[in-house]
Order: structure tokens, then C-alpha cells, then sequence
């Protein structure tokens, strides 16, 4: 996989002249859309990231039975398989690429296909797309012998499923082996991001897509806090 350049390219977004007689029938450049999470990646895209026009460093995956929000059903569900996205700006939802001062996307003319989907005037389009052909790490790292096979380890004794039931194991008699396991599998996220890091020399910032968010921040979804752990 090609490193990104990251090369930002404004695209003028002046806001349309307000014409309330008149359906919304183009985009208002206003950027909300922008605003609520960076898109995620169809197979349609990989072009974008095996090209470096879009760094992995740039990228978070939401992994195989995590929870996470469906923006089409608007709850907390588990994803079905990898979903990756683009990360937000200083921990809030703003898409990376999103200029706000200049409300302009950085990258308007190599944007996502969700990006181009997205009519926020009629989003049948989007919804029809949404979770189809979605783009997963094996898609984009699998022929990398070594470090797949560290992915492909991590999945498996950090899944969710697993965590979900010890969650829920924990919450109901807070048996101290129970607590113990989950506290080993975080232990091994935490460790296993520090070794590729030393050993490999990998850019710390492509860790979340690599390997997911931190368990002990994707946790807070499961209503588990930090005294459940000690």
C-alpha cells in the first residue's frame, strides 16, 4: 500500500443563493453532511487508498461484531464485517478532509462514492449503497504475509463476540475469572500495537485502521467503564 502525499486541493463551496419557492435539488455547500463522520469505503474506493491519494494513517476501522452506529437505521448495532471510514478532526465527527473555515472538501474530486451518493434532499441513493461491497482490510492487506497474519491473530482473540459476552458476564455477577479474561484480551490490543509499532517501525497513526480502535475506548459502547477492570 502507497503512502499519501495528502495533497489538499480546495474546491470552491459557496453557499446557494436561498430560494425558499423553490425544492432543494442541489447541494447548499453547507457542509453538514461533513460534519456528521467521515464516509466509509466501498469497493469502489480502493483505488483511493492502494494509490496513497488516501492514507491508511487517515483511516479507523470499525471491526467485524463491533458495535457501532448505523446511520440508516439510527441505532447502536454490530457491524457485519469491517467498515472503514475516515477519521474525524481533533476527536469530533468532522470529516479529516473537511476545510470548515473554507466549508470545501480537500479532496472534493477524489471523494468517496459515498460522498458522491449523498443528496441530503433525497438520500435513496446513499441508502441503497450504504451497505453493500463495503471495502475491509483483507480487501487491502492480505498479500502483506506478515503483518496480515498479526491482523488476522488480533481478530481472533480480540472479537467482539467474545467481549460481548464477557460484558455481559461481567455486568451480571462480576466474577473476578470472567473479569480477568477481558482484562488479558485488552492487554494483548494494547501490547500487540506497541510491537508492530517497535519491531516494524509503523506509523503509529495507521494503528486504528490496522487493528481497530483501542478496546478500551470501543468498550464505552458496551457500558462497561474502568472500575468493572480493576
Amino acid at each position: 500500500m502507497k503512502s499519501a502525499s495528502n495533497k489538499k486541493t480546495l474546491k470552491s463551496q459557496k453557499p446557494a443563493k436561498d430560494n425558499s419557492a423553490k425544492p432543494i435539488s442541489d447541494c447548499q455547500r453547507c457542509g453538514t453532511c461533513c460534519k456528521k463522520g467521515g464516509p466509509a469505503f466501498h469497493h469502489a474506493d480502493k483505488t483511493l487508498i492502494e494509490e496513497g491519494v488516501i492514507g491508511s494513517k487517515y483511516l479507523y476501522t470499525i471491526r467485524e461484531g463491533e458495535l457501532a452506529y448505523d446511520n440508516v437505521r439510527q441505532c447502536l448495532e454490530p457491524v457485519s464485517s469491517d467498515v472503514i471510514k475516515i477519521k474525524g478532526q481533533n476527536d469530533s465527527l468532522t470529516c479529516f478532509f473537511f476545510n470548515e473555515r473554507q466549508s470545501a472538501c480537500t479532496i472534493y474530486e477524489n471523494r468517496p462514492i459515498e460522498c458522491r451518493a449523498l443528496k441530503c434532499w433525497d438520500t435513496k441513493e446513499f441508502e441503497d449503497l450504504y451497505a453493500k461491497k463495503r471495502l475491509t482490510r483483507k480487501d487491502l492487506i492480505s498479500e502483506i504475509e506478515g503483518l496480515w497474519g498479526l491482523i488476522k491473530d488480533h481478530q481472533e482473540r480480540c472479537n467482539y463476540e467474545t467481549i460481548r459476552k464477557l460484558v455481559n458476564a461481567i455486568k451480571s455477577n462480576m466474577d473476578d475469572d470472567t473479569r480477568q479474561k477481558l482484562v488479558e484480551i485488552i492487554q494483548f490490543d494494547t501490547e500487540i500495537r506497541k510491537l508492530v509499532v517497535s519491531t516494524a517501525g509503523l506509523d503509529v497513526e495507521m494503528l486504528d485502521f490496522l487493528f481497530g480502535r483501542p478496546l478500551k475506548q470501543t468498550l464505552k459502547n458496551y457500558g462497561l467503564g474502568e472500575l468493572y477492570l480493576r
